[in-house]
């Protein structure tokens, strides 16, 4: 039954906000009120859309725990696509009866100026919009994927040839590609070097492998010949290193839907932290991770998770003390592992079939490979 809300309320939310009507003064308090989503202890009354902000940001206003959102927003699916909220936009906490007369919380909104609220929806175009999480980051990520999936990296073109001879190739020169299929001459794609094999450090099976940005090509010549003859014309356009034969074409942009919501995994999941964006051994927020669970297990974007830090292995040498009279007993330590503490939230922004790419909104601590995520 839980599972058939929550499914609910992200079909509603894909059809949109409707018509709204003030259920309770927003200003009033709410005596009694008894619920479990989780408000924040200074949860607003409401606030206006700025630019800049995310809907992460503003979900974490109104809830302690930001990933509940889809329980409180007000959906109304008689009208299309308004689900979007857009600067100048008021949302509203209000409190309405439950089906057994407890006061739950609710968020409106109120569109931009507009003082009577109709299921009359403005025109506006997607990309003024709020994103789920912070856009530039994401962005700045895919148009450098350092992450190949293995069942991506064997259907992906690659570099057959370098011209004039070169042992390796940068700015200015050519190079020959196969696999290049319906792409406009002046496309633009990404040279990626294929690097270390990552893999599932439970089932030590191949997630993929580490993909090193190597430059930026421009193909000059659609596929000419045929069969192991058939190759695509490039020239680099940008060089961060040597680019080989074997390198991958990556097209250029990697295209993320950023309007996604916030929502907790519909299973249980447990994984872990398989590689860090960036070249990095301690993770911060806002950084690009890789863990090693994907579209298989039931992920999706905008899925939130926990993020634990991996407890120690200690000694154990019983009761005790240092001083001459007061000695510990044991002679040979036993090994006791600590328990993991939780020490961040992870949001997906994408998925394949084995891992998934996500961004760290917030950490008490420093993270690292290995570290267990699970459900939020």
């Amino acid at each position: 039954m839980k599972n058939l809300r929550h499914f609910a309320l992200f079909l509603a939310l894909a059809m949109g906000l409707g018509s709204l009507a003030v259920a309770a003064d927003p200003e009033a308090p709410a005596p009694g009120r008894t619920t479990s989503v989780p408000l924040a202890p200074d949860a607003p009354s409401s606030y206006t859309v700025q630019r800049g902000d995310t809907l992460w940001g503003i979900a974490s206003k109104f809830l302690s725990q930001p990933w509940y959102w889809p329980e409180i927003w007000y959906l109304n699916p008689e009208v299309k696509n308004p689900h979007r909220i857009y600067p100048g936009d008021t949302l509203k906490l209000v409190y309405v009866a439950g089906a057994n007369g407890e006061m739950r919380p609710e968020i409106r909104v109120e569109r931009g100026n507009e003082t009577k609220l109709s299921p009359q929806v403005r025109e506006l175009p997607i990309s003024e919009a709020i994103p789920a999480i912070p856009f530039e980051i994401v962005a700045a990520f895919m148009s450098k994927p350092s992450v190949i999936p293995k069942e991506e990296s064997e259907k992906l073109p690659y570099i057959v040839a370098l011209g004039g001879d070169l042992v390796t190739a940068g700015m200015d020169d050519i190079v020959y590609a196969r696999g290049i299929k319906d792409a406009a001459v002046g496309s633009r794609y990404n040279v990626v070097h294929v690097g270390d094999e990552i893999k599932d450090p439970e089932t030590h099976k191949s997630l993929g492998y580490e993909g090193i940005f190597a430059g930026r090509a421009r193909l000059e010549r659609a596929a000419t010949g045929s069969g192991k003859n058939e190759l695509s014309k490039f020239v680099l356009t940008e060089s961060a290193r040597e680019t080989l034969t074997g390198d991958r074409l990556i097209r250029d942009p990697l295209e993320v839907p950023l309007d996604f919501v916030p929502h907790a995994p519909a299973k249980a999941v447990n994984g872990q932290i398989v590689a860090v964006i960036g070249g990095v051994n301690v993770i911060g927020q806002y950084q690009v991770v890789v863990i090693n669970r994907g579209a298989r297990d039931g992920l999706e974007p905008g899925n939130v998770l926990a993020v634990w830090e991996k407890g120690d292995t200690v000694k154990d040498r019983g009761p005790g003390g240092l001083t001459t009279s007061n000695q510990f007993k044991e002679f040979v330590a036993k090994n006791v592992q600590l328990p993991n503490e939780r020490a961040g939230t992870f949001m997906v922004f994408k998925t394949y079939e084995r891992l998934s790419y996500g961004l760290i909104m917030n950490a008490v601590s420093a993270l690292h490979t290995g570290d267990p995520v699970t459900g939020p």
